[in-house]
C-alpha cells in the first residue's frame, strides 16, 4: 500500500502513475493551459502513450500495463486528481482497441500502436436516424461480393451521432450483410478508413456550438474483404463485447463524479436556505452514486461482479450530472444568463448526460427486465 496525501493508493500501477503525472503535467499545461481543442487533447494522449498510460487496461503485448479493473479505477482517481483532459482518440482506447485484441487478426492488430499514440483516431459508426438506441435496427448495408463476401462488400447507408467524427481516421461500422435472420443476426463489424471514396462526414452540433459529433454517409463504398472483425454475420457479438468495455467504465465516473460535486460545493458560499438545500440535494445523489460504484467496485475486488449496482449506475449518474447542471445555472442567478458563464456551457452539455452510452429509458428496460425480473411490455 502506498500513502498519498488525501488516501491510501491500492497498488503500486497509481502510485507510479501518480508519479509520472507531476512530472509531466506542469509542462503541459504550461503549454496548453485549460483548453479543450482536438490539438490539446491529442497531446495528452501522445504523453500518456510515452509513459506507457495510454491504455493501461490493454495486455502487455498489446502496448498497455495489464491492469485489471481496480488498479485501472485507481488510475482514473489519479487523472482526475489533476483534472486530466479526455485522450483525443478515447474511442480507439476504450472500445476499438480492445475489440482488435480480441477479435482482429495480426494485420487488423497492427493498428494498436497507432490508436495508442494517437496516429488513428478511431469512431463508432452504431446509431443511424431510426435505429439510435435500437441498435438491432440498423438498416446500413454491406452486401457481399462473392461467397461470403470474399470479394469484399459494398456499404451504402447513414450514421448519426458519431462521436469524433469530425475527427476520426477510421470508424468501426455496424452493418447488415444478411437482412434475412432476426434483427441481431445477419449484422458485421468492418473497418473502414474515412477518407475511403464514397464516405462524407457532416458535423452535428452542440448546443454549445462545437462540432463533437458527425452524420456519416456511405455511397457504394467498397472495402476489402479483410476489413471484416471478427466472424461474417456476428457483429452482435463483437459490439456487445465492444460495448461491454464501456459501460464497465461507469465505476469510474460515478467516483468522478463524486468527488466533481464535493469540491463544487466546498468553494460555493450561497445564503438563499433554499438554493442550499437543493445543492446539498445533489450533493447526496452524487454521494450515492459513488457508494453505488464503490459496492461494484469492491465487488470486483473480491472476485464477484457488480450486479446490480453498476446497472443502476449509468441512470443516476445521467439525473445527478443533469440536475447538477440546473442547480449550478441557478446559483448564478443574473450571471447565469451570460453566454460566456461556465455554468452555461455546462448546462447546455449536460442534456447529452440521458443519451451518451445508453439512453436513460433503454437503461430503465434493462433495469426492469435483467435486474427486477419484470416481464417485457
Amino acid at each position: 500500500m502506498v500513502r498519498t496525501d488525501e488516501r491510501v493508493v491500492a497498488g503500486t500501477a497509481a502510485a507510479e502513475l501518480r508519479t509520472y503525472l507531476d512530472t509531466v503535467v506542469p509542462g503541459y499545461r504550461a503549454q496548453w493551459g485549460a483548453g479543450e481543442s482536438f490539438e490539446a487533447a491529442l497531446a495528452w494522449q501522445r504523453l500518456l502513450a510515452k509513459g506507457g498510460w495510454a491504455a493501461p487496461s490493454w495486455p502487455v503485448h498489446a502496448g498497455g500495463r495489464g491492469l485489471d479493473v481496480v488498479d485501472r479505477i485507481a488510475c482514473d482517481a489519479e487523472l482526475a486528481r489533476v483534472d486530466a483532459p479526455m485522450p483525443a482518440g478515447v474511442l480507439g482506447l476504450d472500445n476499438v482497441g480492445p475489440a482488435l485484441i480480441l477479435f482482429g487478426d495480426e494485420t487488423q492488430r497492427a493498428s494498436l500502436p497507432r490508436i495508442l499514440n494517437g496516429e488513428e483516431i478511431w469512431c463508432q459508426g452504431f446509431s443511424e436516424p431510426g435505429a439510435g438506441s435500437d441498435l438491432a435496427g440498423l438498416g446500413t448495408r454491406a452486401e457481399p461480393l462473392g461467397a461470403d463476401g470474399a470479394d469484399g462488400f459494398v456499404v451504402n447507408g447513414q450514421k448519426a451521432w458519431t462521436s469524433a467524427g469530425m475527427h476520426g481516421t477510421h470508424i468501426m461500422l455496424l452493418v447488415r450483410t444478411d437482412p434475412r435472420p432476426p434483427k441481431r443476426e445477419g449484422i458485421s463489424v468492418l473497418l473502414v478508413p474515412m477518407d475511403a471514396p464514397g464516405v462524407d462526414r457532416r458535423p452535428v452540433r452542440r448546443l454549445t456550438g462545437e462540432p463533437d459529433f458527425a452524420e456519416v454517409f456511405f455511397n457504394d463504398v467498397r472495402v476489402p474483404r479483410s476489413a471484416l472483425l471478427g466472424p461474417l454475420n456476428e457483429g452482435w457479438r463483437v459490439t456487445m463485447t465492444t460495448l461491454g468495455y464501456e459501460r464497465s467504465g461507469v465505476i469510474s465516473t460515478a467516483a468522478a463524479l463524486q468527488r466533481e460535486v464535493e469540491i463544487l460545493v466546498r468553494d460555493l458560499r450561497i445564503t438563499d436556505p433554499l438554493l442550499r438545500d437543493e445543492v446539498v440535494r445533489r450533493w447526496m445523489d452524487a454521494r450515492l452514486t459513488g457508494l453505488l460504484g464503490a459496492r461494484a467496485l469492491a465487488a470486483l475486488g473480491e472476485g464477484g461482479t457488480p450486479g446490480a449496482a453498476q446497472s443502476v449506475i449509468k441512470p443516476a449518474w445521467s439525473r445527478t450530472t443533469s440536475e447538477l447542471a440546473e442547480t449550478l445555472l441557478r446559483v448564478q442567478r443574473s450571471d447565469g444568463l451570460l453566454a460566456d458563464n461556465p455554468a452555461v456551457h455546462r448546462f447546455l452539455r449536460s442534456r447529452s448526460a440521458t443519451i451518451a452510452a445508453g439512453t436513460t429509458e433503454i437503461m430503465k428496460n434493462l433495469l426492469a427486465e435483467q435486474v427486477l425480473g419484470l416481464p417485457k411490455g
